[in-house]
């Protein structure tokens, strides 16, 4: 498939220079002039694509080659474009630095060391043919930026740095300073942007708030954002530079996972509920979709404030999110805590991380939904790390001995750990680690996956639904 899609990635030196706001700030920004925008975001974050939807009135995707495959890249990033309606322009944020890969980050496991920039953003650059538009944190650099953006626009020749937008510009005269810095690079210089502490946006334990759990206030900030790009950067040359792209290429390899929005399913649709609310936040946005195209009727359920489950639910999927910090709240909800144990002792359900703790008999002492024979707190460690699993039991998601790429991302743990058929099992550093439950229809673990990047999971789950959903009739 070849689709002209404008695009530009945002990129930056390392973490911290302001990617998420300028990336927001220019979707909101490019929205108000009555354009189209695509949101995307490199890498397995979940929070600041909730900035972006905000900013762009659609769902924010992620394009991470470790969780997907590098040959899926692309196509994912059309469909996201295309759907529901063509973009007239597509805005990818990076991730930490330019050419931070796998084995430099945070997110990182053993399988990743020695790998290069790969799943970096400039990796999804290459692999989008997309020019790259740098913001750099200059609030304590004056002529030194131009060695920084001169060492990024050279680093790599099939990296298109297009241009630099400064953040955090003081004083005229640094502006005017940063402004002839850029000059000795070659690089245009797009957009200078001042200090701002406004804009400020809260953060807690695992990086910043949701957009959903700030409702209003998320929604003035945004606004706010595109009011302050479309005053300090030059949105007409942004433009140009992303029109510049040429058209996407994509195949479709061996075990492509297609995403579509038919169903391809000849059977009537099952009733599926997904967990939303401000409690359960992360969630792909393909995984809602390959759901329906494998034939399911897709229903959500808030946890906090819905007492039971949709009528006629004949299957679960809990995400992410921060069930800890709502944890009195989804105790109070006594009569949806025991639909969801009801339903599992008949129906598939699948959660990853928050769903596995509110599955759990209890979170920090409130109690929770007892599906599992165990209890989950919070703890002082951070859990973050891509992760190379092999499927330890059959299961509703998959055959014993199926490999996938997942995420951690958590500082809770549960007591036990696993239970007695647990649910993956990985190599890392020294130690062989098992995790989850796996519990007749049920499937729990900490493990974040991509769905479009594991062939058949949305189809499997949907079979048993419906296979459940017969037995039960």
């Amino acid at each position: 498939m070849v689709a002209a899609i404008p695009r530009v990635v945002i990129a930056a030196p390392g973490s911290g220079h302001g990617k998420t706001s300028v990336a927001t700030g220019l979707l909101a920004a490019f929205r108000a002039r009555g354009l189209t925008v695509s949101p995307h975001k490199v890498g397995p974050d979940y929070i600041d694509p909730s900035y972006h939807a905000l900013a762009a009135g659609r769902p924010g995707r992620n394009l991470d080659p470790w969780l997907v495959g590098e040959d899926r890249i692309a196509s994912l990033f059309l469909h996201g474009a295309l759907t529901p309606t063509p973009a007239d322009l597509a805005i990818v944020e990076g991730v930490m630095g330019l050419f931070d890969g796998a084995a430099e980050r945070r997110l990182r496991s053993e399988y990743s060391v020695g790998r290069g920039d790969f799943a970096s953003t400039a990796h999804v650059a290459r692999l989008l043919r997309a020019p790259v538009i740098m913001v750099v944190d200059a609030s304590g650099v004056g002529r030194s930026l131009a060695a920084i953006v001169h060492g990024c626009a050279t680093f790599d020749p099939a990296v298109h740095l297009a241009g630099v937008i400064a953040n955090r510009v003081g004083s005229d005269r640094h502006a005017q300073i940063v402004a002839d810095a850029v000059a000795e690079t070659g690089v245009p210089l797009l957009g200078v942007i001042r200090r701002r502490e406004e804009l400020w946006t809260p953060s807690r334990h695992l990086g910043l708030i949701p957009a959903a759990e700030r409702s209003g206030e998320a929604a003035r900030t945004v606004a706010a954002l595109g009011a302050v790009i479309a005053e300090s950067v030059d949105l007409e040359r942004i433009e140009q530079v992303a029109r510049s792209a040429p058209p996407v290429v994509t195949y479709e390899p061996s075990g492509q996972v297609e995403v579509t929005t038919r169903r391809t399913s000849d059977h009537s649709a099952v009733r599926i509920a997904v967990a939303a609310g401000e409690a359960f936040t992360f969630g792909y946005a393909e995984q809602v979709e390959l759901l329906e195209d494998a034939g399911a009727e897709v229903v959500h359920v808030d946890p906090l404030r819905d007492e039971a489950l949709p009528e006629g639910t004949a299957g679960l999927v809990i995400g992410g999110g921060f069930p800890e910090v709502h944890a009195a709240e989804l105790s109070s909800n006594v009569a949806l805590r025991e639909d969801v144990a009801r339903l599992a002792r008949t129906a598939p359900i699948a959660a990853e991380c928050a769903g596995l703790l509110y599955l759990a008999r209890s979170l920090d002492g409130h109690p929770m939904c007892g599906v599992l024979d165990a209890d989950a707190q919070m703890s002082e460690r951070l859990t973050l790390g891509y992760r190379e699993a092999v499927a330890a039991t059959d299961s509703v998601l998959a055959e014993a001995g199926t490999r996938v790429r997942g995420h951690e991302f958590h500082r809770t743990r549960t007591s036990p750990a696993t239970g007695p058929q647990p649910a993956w099992h990985w190599q890392s550093a020294d130690q062989r680690v098992v995790d989850g439950f796996v519990v007749g229809n049920v499937h729990a673990s900490y493990l974040h996956l991509h769905w479009a990047g594991v062939p058949g999971v949305a189809q499997r789950f949907v079979a048993a639904c419906r296979s459940a959903q017969a037995v039960n009739a």
